[in-house]
């Protein structure tokens, strides 16, 4: 098995990890026999050529993984061919250039492992971070179990200096927690009664007793180790083509030395020729490079969903946002409610509060934690329906309530008096967002609800024109009016309110039938048609919903908007480097070839010169790991990240 069949099914990085003391020992020896046959200090051993040894003892490998790959998989690709190559070599007693071939393969299988393990340091110091005990409150005291025996609704307690063993809530307690593995976050966070709490992260001040809500590889920590993992074993659409191409190398290989031995009936030209077809430079061309861009995303707080999303998202040239919780820090307060019947607005809030206590909106939390501040006992519905992107109907015995926005009223024939819109619009220009409460066929309220806008967003629009994208759009399922008050504060000037998630989608799709490459920038239940229609789906990673992710290509593990931008660049640069790497491997062979049939390369040099173009392919992506962006990432700014709805 090669190294890139490695890196492709997902066991080159345990492979390289368990066998780099026995490669370097291998290589070490081998390059010793080499070298004592080059000076002439060891002519042979027992009658046997030194240089034939190290073919032998570097070869061997090679061989017996191509012999293997036919066997159980009917695999002819790179390592039949290298295998030909050494053994012709062999034949026609070129053993220096059969040793050379064979060293100098495992020297570039080696780097590509090197590569591949640095790009994965992000996913192994995942995986410490797994806390192994965890402290349950039971009636009988404080036991310690291990992590994995924590189930769902246990309380656990957690003391300064010790890591959250799962997902939860604050119960009782105020905790400083440093999260920046899980979000990116430079800065700690303080945690109340309430907001979320991630497996993994660590508390440096307070103890806390919390709930636990998420366990195992149900946990914000499993969802992105198996999302790293799942995208560093995926391929790009360039690889697959380039497998396929792959197919046809050792016939045409073999076709081409005969022709040229037929032709100049020079057997070391026919030998030569299958030393330089090898195609290992272009092979690791994209899977290297893939792997780097990938793993140096995720140390950045960027999962990207495989490589296929990677060659997507450099073509990104227009982006789409979500205004509530994405453009906004979806952290939104009641900020007047408006009567229009006789109840007074404290009942107003009860009943919305009641109404809103099981929803997973951000208007929802607003209206819940405005009723908590006032005391208020929720007055709960018997039964209730969510209706997505419009809001709520409840029902009280058999009366109704209606609560969300004005898609809902217009659905259900409820009418807005004059005076009511004057209000609505006035609240919305000013970027409220109006959600509506209704009763008896009749508005009976208007509750004024602000999202403050997330800090940094206006550069975060500069930064993405920097980086090529030509057009920014927000769409959202608040009024136009509302939309547009925030969209001009940040920058925004395209903005359409008033859509369904469906409405979204179509949107998308237009923008898409255009020729626009689109880009989804979204957080919500709401979101997830319009990110699975995006040619790249974004989702505000731990501060968005289970169902937005899920959909999206892409995941932010903070919500610094600021590293779209760069993870755009990279992406870009990632294409670049794949293009830089597929152009040098081909030129190489292709002089090489030509320069080999006219005899002016002999075996040795065309073991140089063919795995000097895989050294040179990974050393090109392995730049990748260093990557550098060309303008300044928003990830210092000292913002705390919106807390989980999901």
């Amino acid at each position: 098995m090669t190294a890139q069949e490695q890196t492709a099914s997902g066991h080159g990085h345990d492979h390289a990890h368990g066998n780099h003391k026995q490669e370097l020992v291998l290589i070490g020896t081998a390059s010793i026999l080499l070298a004592l046959h080059w000076f002439n200090w060891l002519p042979g051993i027992a009658g046997v050529d030194i240089a034939l040894l190290a073919a032998l003892i570097s070869g061997f490998p090679i061989v017996k993984e191509a012999v293997t790959a036919i066997i159980q998989r009917g695999d002819t690709k790179v390592g039949l061919l290298v295998s030909i190559a050494i053994i012709a070599s062999i034949a026609i007693g070129e053993y220096f250039a059969a040793a050379e071939v064979a060293i100098i393969m495992r020297i570039g299988e080696l780097l590509e492992h090197i590569t591949v393990e640095k790009s994965n340091t992000s996913l192994q110091k995942l995986a410490e971070l797994t806390p192994l005990k965890a402290c349950i409150l039971t009636a009988e005291g404080e036991k310690i179990v291990a992590a994995e025996e924590v189930q769902v609704g246990d309380r656990i307690l957690v003391k300064p200096g010790e890591k959250i063993p799962v997902d939860g809530v604050v119960e009782a307690g105020q905790v400083t927690i440093d999260q920046s593995m899980i979000t990116g976050e430079p800065l700690p966070v303080t945690k109340l009664i309430g907001d979320p709490l991630y497996g993994g992260t660590l508390v440096q001040l307070g103890s806390v007793m919390m709930t636990a809500t998420k366990v195992g590889k149900d946990t914000a920590l499993g969802h992105i180790i198996q999302m790293v993992e799942q995208a560093q074993q995926s391929k790009a659409p360039i690889a697959r083509l380039i497998d396929r191409w792959a197919n046809w190398f050792v016939p045409l290989s073999l076709a081409i030395a005969l022709l040229v031995y037929l032709v100049t009936g020079d057997l070391v030209r026919g030998v030569t020729i299958l030393i330089v077809f090898c195609p290992c430079a272009m092979l690791l061309s994209t899977p290297t490079a893939v792997a780097a861009a990938i793993g140096t995303a995720a140390r950045r707080g960027i999962l990207i969903k495989g490589g296929e999303v990677l060659e997507r998202a450099g073509k990104i040239d227009m982006l789409v946002f979500d205004k509530t919780g994405t453009v906004t820090l979806g952290r939104p307060t009641v900020k007047e409610i408006c009567s229009y019947g006789t109840l007074p607005s404290t009942q107003v809030l009860a009943i919305a509060a009641g109404i809103e206590k099981r929803s997973e909106h951000h208007l929802a939390k607003a209206i819940l934690q405005a009723a908590a501040s006032q005391q208020l006992v929720l007055q709960e519905p018997d039964r209730w329906e969510q209706v997505i992107g419009q809001g709520v109907r409840a029902y009280y015995g058999h009366e109704r309530y209606l609560l969300g926005n004005a898609s809902l009223l217009q659905a259900n024939g409820i009418a807005i008096s004059p005076e009511q819109a004057d209000y609505m619009e006035e609240q919305q220009h000013q970027g409220a967002t109006a959600v509506f409460l209704a009763h008896h066929e009749q508005l009976i309220a208007i509750m004024s609800i602000f999202d403050p806008v997330r800090e940094g967003m206006p550069a975060v629009i500069r930064q993405l024109s920097q980086a090529g994208i030509e057009r920014v759009t927000m769409l959202t399922g608040d009024s136009t009016a509302a939309g547009t008050a925030v969209g001009s504060q940040v920058g925004i000037t395209s903005v359409i309110g008033d859509l369904l998630p469906g409405q979204k989608a179509e949107l998308v799709s237009q923008y898409q039938q255009e020729g626009r490459f689109v880009a989804m920038v979204g957080d919500g239940i709401n979101d997830a048609p319009a990110l699975a229609q995006a040619h790249v789906g974004i989702a505000m990673g731990v501060g968005g919903t289970d169902v937005a992710i899920e959909a999206a290509d892409i995941a932010l593990l903070s919500d610094d908007l600021g590293k779209i931008a760069s993870m755009v660049q990279l992406s870009r640069k990632a294409v670049r480097t794949i293009q830089q790497n597929i152009i040098v491997a081909n030129s190489i062979n292709i002089v090489a070839i030509v320069v080999a049939a006219y005899g002016l390369l002999g075996p040795v040099g065309a073991a140089i010169v063919h795995n000097a173009g895989a050294i040179l392919v990974v050393l090109n992506s392995a730049r990748l790991l260093n990557y550098q962006d060309a303008m300044p990432v928003m990830n210092k700014l000292p913002e705390k990240p919106a807390p989980s709805t999901a």
